[in-house]
C-alpha cells in the first residue's frame, strides 16, 4: 500500500474519531505529496526514498517550530507541533539510536580510511546514503564531526 493510500485511510479514521491534531498532520503529509507530484519534472508517483525524505522534512519543520515556540515560552503552540511530529513519525521507518548511528559512521570511516576534517564531506555523503530514512542529517553531521576531530 502506498503512502498516499495509507494517509487517506488514516485521515478517514481521524475524521471519524474527531482527532484534529492527527487530521492536521495527515493533511500536511497529503499536501506535501501533492506538491511533490506537481513539481516540474516530477513523476506521477513518488519513490519510497522520496516519501521518506518528505516525511523527514515535515518532522524537522515541526520540531524546529516547537523549539522556537518553546524558546518564546509558548508551550500552547509547541505542544500541538510535537503531537503532529508523533503522528508523522508513525509513517517513518524505525529510527536508529545515536549509538547505532555512531557505530555505522565509524565503520564507514574505517572502511574508507578517512581521517581529519578534510574528509568530512566524503564521510557525510556515504553516511547519508547508507543511513537514509533511519536518522536525520543533523545527527549524522554531529557524529561525523566528533569522530573525525
Amino acid at each position: 500500500m502506498s503512502l498516499e493510500a495509507k494517509i487517506m485511510e488514516q485521515m478517514k479514521e481521524a475524521m471519524k474519531a474527531k482527532d484534529t491534531v492527527a487530521l492536521e498532520a495527515l493533511r500536511a503529509i497529503k499536501s506535501g505529496i501533492i506538491l511533490a507530484k506537481t513539481e516540474a519534472g516530477a513523476s506521477e508517483t513518488l519513490s519510497a526514498d522520496d516519501e521518506i525524505k518528505l516525511l523527514q522534512k515535515l518532522v524537522k519543520q515541526r520540531k524546529d517550530s516547537a523549539d522556537i515556540f518553546a524558546k518564546q515560552n509558548r508551550s500552547d503552540l509547541a505542544e500541538p507541533e510535537l503531537a503532529q511530529v508523533a503522528v508523522i513519525e508513525k509513517f517513518l521507518p524505525a529510527q536508529l539510536s545515536e549509538a547505532e548511528v555512531e557505530a555505522a559512521v565509524s565503520k564507514i570511516i574505517e572502511e574508507g580510511g578517512f581521517s581529519g576534517m578534510a574528509s568530512m564531506g566524503q564521510v557525510m555523503g556515504k553516511a547519508s546514503a547508507a543511513l537514509a530514512g533511519q536518522t536525520d542529517g543533523k545527527t549524522i553531521s554531529t557524529i561525523v564531526k566528533k569522530l573525525l576531530a
